[in-house]
């Protein structure tokens, strides 16, 4: 038997702009995103003769085909081929789920990197990422991870100017959405600001953090904020003690800042952490 480990990282979108929708039903999206240290964990047991298992430490995640990680790693063998005389997926699970942190995408991307490896890396990263386009949307990004413009419905990628030396806090409060909800709702919100992809592309070429506050920008947050001020109180909370700017990250619930001081970071998490349970300090992948 072999074990193979790999860390899963959640993602954050600095921008998040909707399109039209395709003729597959997806919506385009533009969308610069950053790979950032909140993880969970993988572990692959390989020819354990034991046929397909998926074990996580936590309940409400499925443990079948319907999980993201497995179907990675289904796709991964139906396309390369050479599967494995039985495998049992481990998922350590930190990344809070229906948070719009790319939790599930995360771990489908670290069970691709791990099988390649294992392979002797017969795909290079892109084929990977065009691999990952099957399982799920955020899929490629997550095998990339650093600092990405995302476009189409996710699966093309251009590598980006990492994001400056920065402390994100990210606070994921009690609620969720309906992502296939909010896509209806922003073709019926007048969206008045969307995201100035130019200018923050510049502001991270620059790595003007100031810059990169200021064009934080998702439009999902339109079509959520005027019936959620639970999120606004967050982003206060977060902007009084130092953050260059705050946003709310995919479909949501989960709202991040961005410091560049550590000790300032710390004091918002704490004062998070007095009324949200799930508040995390990370940095840059």
């Amino acid at each position: 038997m072999t074990t193979l480990y790999e860390p899963a990282y959640a993602k954050v979108n600095l921008t998040l702009d909707v399109g039209s929708k395709r003729p597959d039903g997806y919506h385009e999206i533009t969308s610069i995103m950053q790979a950032v240290t909140v993880r969970d964990d993988i572990e692959l047991d390989l020819e354990t003769g034991e046929g397909w298992k998926l074990l996580c430490d936590k309940e409400d995640i499925p443990a079948d085909e319907r999980n993201l990680a497995w179907k990675a790693a289904r796709v991964y063998f139906d396309h390369l081929g050479g599967e494995p005389n039985g495998l049992t997926i481990r998922i350590t699970k930190r990344i809070p789920s229906q948070a719009g942190l790319g939790g599930g995408s995360a771990d489908a991307a670290a069970v691709l990197r791990a099988l390649n490896r294992w392979k002797g890396y017969p795909l290079s990263v892109f084929a990977l990422c065009e691999l990952g386009a099957k399982v799920g949307s955020d899929v490629p990004f997550c095998v990339l991870c650093g600092t990405a413009l995302a476009q189409g419905r996710g699966e093309k990628l251009t590598a980006l100017t990492d994001m400056p030396e920065l402390f994100y806090v990210i606070c994921k409060p009690d609620l969720s959405f309906s992502t296939p909800e909010l896509f209806a709702k922003l073709d019926e919100v007048i969206i008045s600001r969307r995201p100035n992809q130019t200018a923050m592309r510049a502001a991270l070429q620059r790595g003007d953090l100031e810059q990169i506050g200021k064009n934080l920008c998702n439009v999902f947050e339109e079509a959520v904020l005027p019936e959620h001020p639970e999120l606004n109180y967050i982003k206060s909370v977060m902007m009084t003690y130092g953050a260059y700017g705050t946003l709310m990250t995919g479909s949501g619930s989960a709202v991040y800042g961005i410091f560049d001081s550590f000790e300032y970071a710390m004091v918002a998490c704490t004062m998070l952490k007095e009324n949200y349970p799930a508040v995390f300090m990370a940095k840059s992948v």
